[in-house]
């Protein structure tokens, strides 16, 4: 385990406490580095661990350089939504089985299954840990959507508490009067009843009315072979409102332009207001202390970019 132990996916999504309850070995590994990472797997027969996407791509790139992390069977990714055109490489290029784990603090897991198949398992986060697990999906009236169209997540379970403690404003704001807790999700349900994860309401990019998915974003641009990294977010615009921003990592001794990245989405069939207008390239992304990449900050960058032009 490589991700800072504290934060419940590392910890029980099974993680840590799952491990040690099934009979299992924990290893504890200071960093995520893929050196370093994959030489602890193979030193200490690793066949189990999970990491965040950020991880996950640098894993792939290393991977496809110097072979995969033997004897690594399964590799669970969680924290945020892992890029379909990441997960599709998983398998092939890391030699484990990908299992996607999405979730939160307050209750509701949940997984893609070992025996999923791969269309599954690679463009979706699963569906709830227990068939009690309750989850809506719903419009800005609390109006439930049908299968396939976005919607604000809602659920309640057995381990989804009602409320947080002492908290009567947060609790207002938190919950539904019927005790449905309002997640911050924005995700589709698929006819299967697998959900996809949007974003997060914040994460979406309201341009001119339009709102627009930055994870949609994101995995168009994820398609064009000399981006390693690449994170969607608002631009503040005082025509729109906002604009799409994109910040990217292009891997190494490549390069990407924004009519490049514009082309290829054009090509994908993306609508004209999802192309982005601005482009910044980096030489790493921001990331929290869980290594989720870090878009706060970068929507503080970009509108105080923004400020002195």
């Amino acid at each position: 385990m490589s991700l800072p132990a504290g934060h419940n996916f590392p910890l029980a999504c099974p993680g840590i406490l799952g491990a040690l309850l099934a009979g299992g070995r924990v290893v504890m590994l200071g960093s995520p580095e893929p050196t370093r990472a994959f030489a602890t797997i193979a030193a200490e027969g690793v066949t189990h661990t999970a990491v965040v996407p950020a991880v996950a791509g640098r894993w792939l790139e290393h991977a496809a350089a110097h072979g995969p992390p033997e004897p690594l069977q399964v590799l669970q990714v969680g924290g945020a939504r892992l890029a379909d055109e990441l997960a599709h490489k998983v398998r092939p290029v890391l030699g484990a089985q990908l299992q996607q784990v999405f979730g939160m603090a307050e209750g509701l897991l949940n997984y893609t299954r070992l025996d999923d198949p791969d269309d599954v398992v690679c463009t979706t986060q699963g569906r709830p840990l227990s068939p009690a697990d309750g989850v809506r999906l719903v419009d800005e009236h609390d109006r439930d959507v049908p299968d396939s169209e976005p919607g604000s997540l809602l659920t309640r379970g057995p381990y989804t508490p009602r409320g947080y403690y002492r908290a009567p404003e947060q609790n207002a704001r938190a919950f539904t009067a019927e005790g449905w807790y309002r997640s911050g999700d924005i995700c589709r349900r698929t006819p299967d009843g697998n959900l996809v994860v949007e974003g997060r309401d914040k994460d979406l990019i309201n341009r001119g009315g339009e709102k627009i998915s930055a994870e949609e974003v994101e995995n168009l641009v994820y398609q064009l072979p000399q981006v390693s990294q690449v994170a969607a977010v608002a631009m503040p615009d005082p025509e729109l409102g906002e604009r799409v921003c994109v910040y990217v990592v292009a891997r190494l001794g490549a390069t990407v332009t924004l009519d490049e990245i514009r082309g290829s989405m054009r090509a994908a069939g993306a609508a004209r207001y999802k192309l982005p207008e601005h482009l910044v390239l980096v030489d790493e992304l921001p990331v929290t202390t869980v290594g989720k990449i870090d878009k706060k900050a970068l929507r503080a960058d970009v509108a105080a970019a923004r400020a002195t032009t």
